[in-house]
């Protein structure tokens, strides 16, 4: 009997090493098979599947600007955004673009916390506005969907509450109050991690994400390599207050046609009257600015030729004041880069620094808060120097003749 047993177990065990082989090879083959469809998969398609970039700092707040107004019909906003190079984080400035089809949207990208990293979701055109972090983008992206326009038989209608168009120009518009139910307005720009946003998608927008999507179209990648290659854009350049936050067509950073950062947090809207502020013969959109050298927080619209001598005062105060604000930042960024490294030093855990960056992280906030207030006590003040200086001077009351009568003519 034993030897019956001992026979059959030597049948077997060759039967159960051809199933391990056969199963290797099976798994082989599916392995293959994988990789060979994931290289067949579209280029636009990859590139909504890939991560993309990650990185252990989380990107600048946003920065505030104002729109320019829309070169014409059929184009659409793409907000700006920071993206990451060799060089770190460099801002992205807004621009108005073609969609790649008629009927396509634009979803922007933004930055997630997973695994303790700060990872690039990428943007898509598709025919919903689909999850984008519940980043406040403004000009329509709230946060949760889009209210700058929509389309309609092959024709995109313009949101003029939000948007900045010359009605003159773009005549399929609209006017609807976007009222934003977020209780907190800031300018983070990541979702989760420590001090992050804390929005998560909808069903509406879970449903988005398995539509047709299509990357990002040539003139936006050429956009972003040429805000890459510019070190004013550099956010360790320019920390977080880029020259040139918006232009009116994509790789546009000069002066004509681009627009500045650091107005006060309101101003992320069109002109009140679009109508009457685009009108032909006015000054175009550039929201009345007279010296578009000068930063525009510190400035007045609508300041008339004042005093040469006051104007170059003024700049001086300008230039002290962000000279002053730089040398802060600097400051609390070595403090926290030391910070960083007493953590690696001391093989901290994950829970340490959570905390820590979670301070880093208020700590930055409340000097930008800092450095907003002072920049508006300051335009304030000069402000009422610039009507002080610009009031008529009363003319001299004419003198009386001792009789009462009127002087002689000569």
């Amino acid at each position: 009997m034993w030897q019956s047993a001992a026979l059959l177990n030597t049948r077997e065990r060759p039967a159960s090493a051809r199933k391990v082989r056969t199963m290797r090879i099976a798994r082989f083959m599916c392995s293959l098979l994988l990789a060979v469809g994931l290289l067949t998969i579209p280029v636009q398609s990859r590139a909504q599947v890939a991560v993309g970039i990650s990185v252990r700092i989380g990107p600048p707040v946003l920065p505030v600007y104002v729109q320019p107004i829309c070169p014409g019909p059929g184009y659409m906003w793409v907000p700006g955004y920071w993206a990451y190079g060799p060089d770190g984080y460099f801002w992205v400035p807004g621009t108005w673009v073609e969609p790649p089809e008629v009927g396509l949207l634009w979803t922007p990208g933004y930055w997630g916390w997973q695994d303790h990293f700060y990872i690039w979701h990428a943007g898509y055109w598709g025919p919903e506005v689909g999850y984008y972090g519940g980043i406040n983008y403004g000009f329509g992206y709230t946060g949760v969907g889009f209210f700058g326009g929509y389309w309609r038989d092959r024709t995109y209608y313009y949101n003029r509450a939000v948007t900045n168009v010359n009605v003159e120009v773009v005549r399929n518009t609209y006017n609807t109050t976007v009222v934003n139910n977020n209780t907190t307005i800031n300018r983070v720009s990541f979702n989760g991690g420590p001090g992050g946003v804390t929005a998560r998608p909808t069903s509406r927008e879970m449903a988005a994400e398995h539509q047709r999507h299509v990357s990002m179209t040539n003139e936006q990648t050429q956009h972003q390599q040429a805000a890459r290659s510019n070190r004013t854009l550099l956010a360790s350049v320019n920390h977080g207050r880029p020259d040139v936050a918006a232009s009116v067509r994509p790789g546009q950073f000069e002066a004509h046609g681009a627009m500045e950062s650091g107005r006060p947090a309101g101003s992320n809207r069109p002109p009140e009257n679009p109508k009457e502020k685009n009108r032909p013969g006015n000054p175009s959109s550039n929201d009345g600015r007279i010296n578009p050298d000068r930063p525009p927080t510190l400035r007045t619209p609508d300041a008339a030729p004042a005093n040469p001598a006051i104007e170059q005062k003024h700049q001086q105060q300008t230039d002290r004041l962000r000279q002053q604000q730089d040398q802060e930042r600097q400051r609390l960024e070595q403090k926290h880069q030391q910070e960083q490294q007493k953590l690696q030093q001391h093989s901290a855990d994950d829970r340490s620094q959570q905390e820590t960056q979670r301070g880093q992280q208020q700590q930055l906030q409340q000097l930008q808060q800092k450095h907003e207030q002072q920049q508006q006590k300051l335009q304030q003040r000069q402000q009422q120097e610039r009507q002080h200086q610009q009031k008529p001077a009363q003319p001299p009351a004419p003198s009386k003749p001792h009789d009462g009568k009127p002087p002689a003519q000569q």
